[in-house]
């Protein structure tokens, strides 16, 4: 009986050596197959984060390029800017310059314009009642069709006005000038800058 115990232990030695062996080549594959999940899974999150750096990478040089492009539109604009208040500038010297010129002229270069004026004018307004700087009404004399001449501190130019003042035309030099000047500027604009 001894002998059939030691038997029975022996093969229960043996079973619980064999459920153990395999137990271990088990548990082995599970350990094996879960290094394999674990690597497989640790290449993907690799892959992941690589892409996602490299977009981020992509989004970022992509942000500093629109920056770039922003500020070199930006300096562009602030130029033209510089350029246009330069310009304009140096138009408003011009304009003035101009101006000053009209207020110089001698007696008999504003009696012939003041002629000039006041033949198209008359049509408009018969008989006017004309306006003009003192010291001008000199140069009015002798022209026909005049109401009554009228010296007054005012710039250079005349003011024509109908008897009944329902009608007024500005041939003030500076307003005659800045209605060419409106209408001519692109010309004058490219006769200075090309």
């Amino acid at each position: 009986m001894e002998e059939e115990k030691g038997g029975l232990f022996m093969a229960l030695d043996k079973v619980v050596g064999d459920i153990m062996e395999s137990a271990r080549k088990d548990a082995d594959q599970v350990i094996q197959a879960a290094e394999k999940e674990k690597e497989s899974v640790i290449g993907e999150a690799r892959l992941k984060a690589e892409g996602a750096q490299k977009q981020r990478a992509k989004q970022l040089e992509e942000a500093i390029k629109r920056l770039r492009q922003q500020e070199v539109s930006s300096a562009e604009l602030e130029a033209k800017r510089i350029v246009l208040n330069a310009k304009k500038e140096m138009l408003d010297v011009v304009f003035l310059d101009t101006l000053q010129r009209l207020s110089k002229l001698s007696d008999s270069d504003k009696s012939r314009l003041y002629t000039r004026i006041l033949s198209k004018a008359t049509k408009v307004i018969p008989n006017p009642k004309v306006s003009c700087p003192k010291g001008d009404a000199k140069l009015l004399t002798g022209i026909a069709g005049l109401g009554s001449v009228q010296e007054t501190d005012m710039e250079p130019g005349l003011i024509l006005e109908s008897a009944d003042g329902m009608v007024r035309l500005d041939y003030r030099f500076r307003t005659v000038l800045g209605g060419i000047w409106e209408k001519e500027l692109k010309n004058v604009s490219n006769a200075l800058f090309g």
